[in-house]
């Protein structure tokens, strides 16, 4: 009798739940290839691979300055295996500029952790007449209107940086919205812009090959692999302050043992010496915070982006 009772327990109880990860994760980055936040997620994505003992593959859905992508994200099951390359576009600014917005930044995803900071960059077309900053408010100022500047997508922190720069230099440039780092890039370099605002990462090897020219980072130092390059407050934009960050996230209801395990071996593979030689070198800092650090750090983001854009005027329908 007691083994027929076994028997059928066994029977009828639920098979057990495999250990996370037993399967591939995929890492949705919501911008095309080659940009920075692209060849963060392809630094990393190898490497989590070999520590969890399981594929780790890059999705490349672009679209609206990144919200197809985090609406992807978002929409997809809690369990781990669809995570979010997110950015500052994604998780500060794009949520205070659309109205309404497109999701709640912090209650509809978990973070992970920080990823990387890094600084974006004024650049120009060099043979625009201008080598500095200076410079290049008189032209402006000279020419109101007659000037186009470039950025990686509506909405991102590239594009808000220009956007900072009008209001606080009180200079009429125009905006040209690309879908991505790359197709700006080759249009700054070809002559239809003549100047483009970047992170530094996807635009650092055309500045070092001479191909268009750094004016200024928009950070309150100076880049360390790039020391060169003088800050907006140095060539004469006092106040001026405007970054981009990427950081892991995955939808708002995955478990925290997951998230934990997941932050647990992003942060390992931060700290390492290649790792954190590769990111330096490409103009990034790695971090690897935790996940209650980063949200609080979104936070911040969200409340210092509404300022800015309710400043520059700037709205997103």
């Amino acid at each position: 009798m007691l083994g027929a009772s076994l028997a059928a327990l066994l029977l009828f109880s639920p098979p057990a739940r495999a250990e996370f990860p037993d399967r591939a994760i995929k890492i949705v980055v919501p911008y095309p290839p080659g940009g920075t936040t692209d060849l963060l997620a392809r630094a990393v994505a190898p490497r989590l691979s070999e520590r969890l003992n399981q594929p780790v593959v890059i999705e490349n859905r672009a679209g609206a300055g990144g919200v197809i992508g985090a609406q992807a994200v978002m929409k997809s099951p809690a369990d781990g295996y669809t995570l979010l390359f997110g950015t500052a576009a994604t998780h500060a600014i794009l949520p205070v500029l659309q109205k309404p917005a497109p999701y709640d930044a912090v209650k509809d995803f978990a973070p992970i952790t920080l990823v990387a900071n890094t600084p974006n960059v004024l650049l120009a077309n060099p043979t625009l007449p201008v080598r500095s900053v200076a410079e290049l408010l008189a032209l402006a100022k000279a020419k109101p209107g007659t000037l186009n500047f470039g950025s990686t997508s509506q909405g991102g922190s590239p594009h808000m940086s220009g956007e900072l720069l009008k209001t606080l230099a009180q200079i009429d440039i125009v905006h040209v919205p690309y879908k991505g780092a790359g197709p700006m890039l080759i249009d700054l370099i070809g002559g239809q812009i003549q100047l483009g605002f970047d992170n530094l990462p996807s635009s650092i090897n055309q500045i070092r090959a001479g191909k268009v020219r750094a004016l200024a980072v928009t950070t309150v130092k100076r880049w360390p692999g790039a020391s060169e390059i003088p800050t907006m407050a140095e060539a004469g934009v006092p106040g001026y302050v405007s970054a981009g960050w990427f950081g892991l996230l995955a939808p708002g209801a995955t478990p925290a043992p997951v998230v934990e395990l997941l932050q647990r071996h992003v942060a390992a593979i931060l700290r390492l010496p290649e790792i954190e030689k590769l990111f330096f070198e490409q103009g990034a800092e790695p971090v690897g915070n935790s996940p209650e650090e980063f949200a609080k750090m979104i936070a911040v983001e969200l409340q210092r982006w509404s300022k800015v854009a309710a400043a520059v005027g700037v709205k997103l329908e």
